[in-house]
């Protein structure tokens, strides 16, 4: 919550102070804030360093496109951020590997402790190798539009993320998540009205931003993306770990074929992206629904994790084709005095996509598999002796309710058997309510996955409308000088 509400706001403080500057406090903040987790002796404790680093991430988050921006012209750009699609692809190869590998050999507080060295190390190098550049001009932060903008999103991703854990109804002294929605969309609009009358001063938001279309374009890709990569690796980490049984560090490996084409796919797609950067995207997002639509319809019970390997090898392609012509094409009109508030918008507008996505197909997986393992359960109970047959199918009616977990916590073979339960029948209850779960999850992800594929491919017919060519208007915009306040 914490990282989604400050990323505009992150965005214009670079704008105004330099985005090196932030991206350097930002590091600071985070790596602390690590140590205090890594430290956590109580679940409060470990929830507020937590939040410390979500501080520090939403300041340094939003600085690396106007930094590149500021340093290469556009027709380099392409490679810049073949590159930094590249790393990204490596971060989620080895985040998922690395972190089941420290949590599974060293415990969980090291994945906190090994950004103290990390941090230590970017902070050094962003002081010793990056230009501290600002524009000449003078700005000045809109705190008007910083309250509300903080407050409005606070509402809306408060709860899409808290609305599964109190079933979308009451919170506290009759006020429910709807309520408390609607509140915040409310204050957005607000702060809209209030940006508008704001325009010819220093807004918070300056709409000229969203006068370049492509950019604008780029915002909804942004957000379908962010909504689909939740949409497609929330139901298959809980498909690799629940259903295939498999530990946090082999699962990792089993999805390392995506990031890793991705990875070298990315030099081909950014030597490309600079003269076909709409058809480039269009493709990529093609490709990723493809990949994506494949592993949907390979899953089963009795899949095998290389089962997915030619739909990850095909996302990953896809998404090699998609990161370098978003940020191309994103900033390639772009004013530099409105770098940092765009990399801002362009940042929140993702982390809402994820938000949303996350509430969207954790709903909708959960509801199905709540009526998947009725109907499994009413199903597979003939094979169990007629008096435990009744609560067997009540107990799975219930069991959805619970929420959705990870590993041997929802398999099906954790069910309550009352005491006395000869040990024959119970290993039969046991088998046949996994059984019952592992099939039900499997029937429930493909819509799940579904709706992220539709996402995908509607993102996909959108960039048709993408502007191939630079607009004079725009480049002379661009062209405006904006001296550095200083060089380091």
């Amino acid at each position: 919550m914490v990282y989604a509400v400050l990323l505009i706001t992150s965005g214009r403080l670079g704008d105004i102070f330099g985005p090196r500057n932030m991206f350097a406090a930002g590091v600071v903040v985070f790596t602390i804030a690590s140590a205090f987790s890594g430290l956590a002796h109580d679940p409060t404790q470990l929830i507020l360093a937590r939040g410390a680093q979500g501080f520090g991430a939403a300041m340094l988050a939003p600085q690396g496109l106007p930094i590149m921006t500021s340093l290469f012209p556009p027709d380099r750009r392409g490679g810049v951020f073949a590159i930094y699609g590249s790393l990204a692809g490596l971060a989620v190869l080895l985040g998922p590997v690395l972190g089941g590998f420290i949590v599974t050999n060293f415990g969980w507080r090291w994945i906190f402790y090994i950004n103290l060295p990390i941090g230590l190390i970017t902070f050094v190098l962003a002081l010793a190798f990056i230009p501290d550049l600002r524009p000449g001009l003078r700005h000045r932060l809109d705190f008007a539009g910083v309250a509300l903008a903080s407050a409005g999103l606070l509402g809306v991703v408060f709860g899409l993320i808290e609305g599964q854990r109190y079933e979308w109804g009451t919170v506290w002294a009759g006020i429910t998540i709807p309520e408390i929605i609607a509140a915040g969309v409310a204050v957005l609009l607000l702060f809209l009205v209030v940006q508008w009358r704001r325009q010819d001063k220093e807004p918070l938001l300056p709409f000229a931003v969203f006068k370049d279309r492509n950019y604008t374009l780029m915002t909804l890709v942004m957000l379908a993306m962010g909504f689909a990569i939740v949409g497609v690796f929330l139901p298959m980490t809980i498909y690799y770990q629940s259903v295939l049984g498999l530990s946090a560090f082999a699962a990792g490996l089993a999805i390392a074929p995506q990031p890793l084409a991705m990875i070298l796919m990315s030099g081909g797609a950014a030597a490309l992206a600079n003269r076909y950067a709409k058809y480039i995207l269009i493709a990529g997002l093609s490709l990723f629904a493809i990949g994506i639509a494949y592993i949907a319809w390979t899953a089963q019970v009795a899949s095998n994790r290389w089962s997915f390997v030619p739909g990850l090898v095909i996302a990953g392609v896809g998404m090699a084709g998609i990161w370098t012509p978003v940020f191309s094409l994103a900033t390639r009109d772009l004013q530099p005095r409105l770098a940092g508030v765009a990399s801002g918008v362009i940042s929140t507008v993702q982390e809402l996509g994820a938000v949303i996505g996350s509430a969207a197909i954790g709903a909708l997986l959960q509801n199905q598999l709540a009526a998947d393992l009725h109907s499994r359960a009413a199903s597979y109970s003939a094979q169990l002796p007629q008096p435990v047959q009744g609560p067997f199918v009540a107990g799975f009616s219930q069991a959805a309710k619970g929420g959705l977990e990870i590993g041997r916590g929802q398999t099906g073979t954790n069910v309550a058997l009352p005491a006395g339960v000869p040990a024959q029948i119970a290993q039969q209850i046991q088998q046949v309510a996994h059984a019952v779960f592992t099939q039900a999850f499997v029937d429930a992800m493909r819509p799940t996955m579904a709706l992220a594929i539709a996402v995908i491919l509607v993102a996909a017919i959108g960039s048709v409308a993408i502007r191939s060519r630079r607009a004079s208007a725009s480049l002379a915009a661009a062209s405006e000088v904006e001296t550095p306040a200083s060089v380091a």
